[in-house]
């Protein structure tokens, strides 16, 4: 092994969140390494975020087409679509990746890092080889997560699909077992049955995307089911098992009833990539999420950050990216405020059809902090805009609004590409911006935003 290299920093991991560290430390002077085991870009680049948008946006399309008359039919092209997809995720190949990391400047390790005491990393390179890095001023874990496998007798053995198999695979499966009504559930289950897959989808809950706003999660699953979605709620998982005769996936429920398809996909939850980071080196338990201040700082090692899914504050890939600003900032010294501020949980996106783009509190999450909150809902698709976007399809808002200060604690967005609504509800929403300001605004015409201006009577009004 060759002598220790020293940095100012070391990044571990080069998904979003960390890209975006390594980048702004970069930037601002400090010598910057950079420890990646697999692909520059992370999962959201290769096996979630991006393949999963260009699988669903052909069907999304289509199905605005055919909303619009005057437009011929239009159907979805499975090779073309498949091939577009591929062309996104640049054929699981990170080359294109690398031009700003050189321009940057920093140093990129290829291979598993680990800690290795204090601000130290061992990196057991690609090349078979160990590299020793030693960190003057900072050490930032962005490890991120992988799909958790939930404790269903015979289904770990069973191999089944996560995230990543079924955002990248090569054929179109004839029938689709998903396990698990969250955002990645609903959203391969939309995007394969628009490829002609036959799709069950299993969740143990009473609703889908339970997070999210009841109106959201009824409009999502009577949107499945239209596409010919089989949607099986308060369905329990018992066992799992294979039978190679038939070549088949076989989920047993505790109903007694058996499912059976071709392809079978575990989206239940994510767990951090912390179990062979090192962590017992600095006194921390491996593979647990890695506890976190306000500053993003371990507490008791002021040297030591983890930012991303791997601190399990909010698994979202701009989450992560907003934290590695702020470690950056914190890392190069700069004293101003941390940026680091939210009301409520962050913003986010759904992109199934329809879209479901929220920020903040919903009507239970509000319920149960306790918040005094006045609820004022608005048709999306009343808008002379909806003649445009949606036609024909139910399109919903909801604000929170703190009743005393009369400011506004969260919003959603239900219906056909909601999601660049979101940003603007996020401004008001983490500068507590007071609605009677929000009501000044001239919503322009024609667009959906218009809905913004029944949050305008409602201020007026009271």
């Amino acid at each position: 092994m060759t002598s220790a290299r020293s940095f100012d920093a070391i990044v571990i991991g080069a998904g979003p969140a960390g890209e975006v560290a390594a980048g702004k430390l970069a930037g601002r002077g400090l010598a910057t390494a950079l420890v990646e085991r697999e692909l520059v870009g992370g999962e959201c680049a290769y096996y979630a975020c991006m393949p999963s948008k260009a699988l669903l946006r052909p069907g999304e399309l289509a199905d605005e087409t055919r909303r619009v008359q005057g437009v011929e039919d239009a159907g979805v092209e499975t090779i073309p679509a498949l091939r577009r997809r591929d062309e996104v995720i640049h054929e699981l190949d990170d080359s294109v990746q690398l031009p700003w990391v050189e321009k940057k400047g920093i140093a990129l390790f290829r291979g598993s890092a680990r800690l290795d005491g204090e601000r130290r990393v061992r990196v057991a390179t690609s090349d078979g080889g160990e590299q020793l890095l030693e960190a003057t001023r900072a050490v930032v874990l962005a490890v991120g997560s992988r799909a958790a496998i939930p404790p269903v007798p015979g289904l770990r053995e069973l191999e089944p699909w996560t995230n990543r198999e079924i955002t990248t695979a090569r054929q179109v499966p004839p029938r689709l077992l998903i396990l698990g009504g969250g955002v990645v559930g609903v959203e391969m289950a939309q995007a394969w049955a628009g490829y002609g897959t036959q799709v069950t989808l299993v969740e143990a809950g009473e609703r889908l995307i339970a997070q999210e706003e009841q109106l959201a999660s009824e409009q999502v699953a009577d949107a499945l089911r239209r596409r010919g979605v089989d949607v099986r709620l308060g369905a329990r998982a018992a066992a799992a098992r294979r039978e190679p005769a038939d070549a088949v996936s076989v989920l047993t429920l505790e109903s007694g009833e058996e499912l059976r398809a071709e392809v079978l996909v575990v989206a239940t939850g994510r767990e951090p990539r912390t179990d062979a980071l090192g962590l017992e080196s600095v006194g921390l338990e491996p593979g647990k999420t890695i506890d976190v201040d306000d500053t993003l700082r371990v507490p008791g090692k002021p040297w030591l950050f983890a930012i991303g899914d791997c601190n399990g504050r909010e698994l979202l890939t701009h989450q992560g990216k907003l934290q590695a600003r702020v470690v950056a900032a914190q890392v190069a010294g700069d004293e101003r405020p941390s940026a680091l501020h939210s009301i409520g949980p962050p913003p986010r996106v759904i992109f199934t059809d329809p879209q479901v783009a929220a920020v903040g509190h919903t009507a239970e999450t509000a319920a149960r902090a306790g918040l005094d909150v006045e609820l004022v809902d608005a048709r999306i698709d009343k808008t002379a805009a909806a003649s445009f976007h949606g036609k024909g399809q139910e399109q919903h808002a909801r604000f929170v609004v703190d009743r005393a200060r009369r400011v506004l604690l969260g919003a959603t967005f239900v219906g056909a590409e909601v999601s660049e609504f979101v940003h603007a509800a996020s401004i008001a929403v983490v500068g507590e911006v007071p609605v009677e300001r929000i009501a000044q605004v001239a919503a322009p015409f024609p667009t959906r935003s218009e809905v913004w201006i029944e949050l305008a009577d409602w201020a007026e009004s009271r």
